[in-house]
């Protein structure tokens, strides 16, 4: 009975909106079924910033935040290649970011930003901005956000060897581009202004599969 109890718990928890400040999701393992759906507070967006940190050892590609659109699978997906660089599609059309120090096993922190007007998107990566480069207009409409997988269809469509292993925490989102300054503050973990649509201290989420939702630590042991 503890056992069937249990799986219940890591297949699917219900929606929450919780404070998850000091804490990560931990996807533990590659597969198609593991992740986390979050619920907009808005769905129409004619600009975004998303911002993130994560840990992965992984060497082959995957997604880190997938935006799909009923009018396009790809409306705002960032995606780290097998190759060298970080891709930011809007729209299914991509622009890769290259030139970076992605490691593996490090704490990396991660934001971009479209807008629609200019159609111009730009990439932050450890508080290192990358150039502007253009990607496309027009609005998105009635969002399905996932973290964990990559979405080949509108809330769907997962493919596990895109997948997202490692840990992930601090996700927020905006509908409109952030300034630079405010950008530092989130590398530097100081004072932001939480996300309007997506905010890591008040996050409307619901899990599926094998996803742990656990404490982000540091260790300052002494003798």
């Amino acid at each position: 009975m503890e056992f069937v109890l249990l799986l219940l718990m890591v297949t699917a928890c219900a929606a929450i909106t919780q404070d998850l400040s000091g804490k990560m999701f931990t996807f533990p393992q590659e597969t198609n079924t593991a992740y986390v759906k979050l619920t907009p507070k808005i769905v129409d967006f004619g600009a975004i910033t998303v911002c993130l940190r994560t840990i992965t050892d992984l060497n082959r590609n995957y997604a880190l935040f997938s935006l799909s659109a009923t009018s396009s699978h790809n409306a705002f997906l960032i995606f780290k290649p097998t190759t060298d660089g970080i891709e930011i599609y809007v729209h299914d059309q991509a622009e890769t970011f290259g030139g970076e120090d992605y490691k593996v096993n490090t704490w990396h922190s991660i934001c971009s930003t479209w807008d629609s007007v200019t159609g111009v998107a730009q990439l932050w990566l450890d508080n290192k901005p990358f150039i502007r480069k253009y990607v496309g207009g027009a609005r998105i409409k009635m969002p399905s956000i996932i973290i964990g997988q990559e979405q080949d269809s509108h809330g769907g469509g997962f493919d596990k060897t895109q997948s997202f292993v490692g840990m992930m925490s601090d996700v927020h989102m905006w509908d409109y581009t952030l300034s630079t300054c405010e950008i530092q503050k989130y590398m530097l973990d100081r004072n932001l202004t939480p996300g309007n649509v997506l905010n890591w201290k008040a996050l409307d989420y619901k899990t599926y599969g094998r996803v742990l939702t656990e404490q982000k630590t540091t260790c300052s042991c002494t003798e």
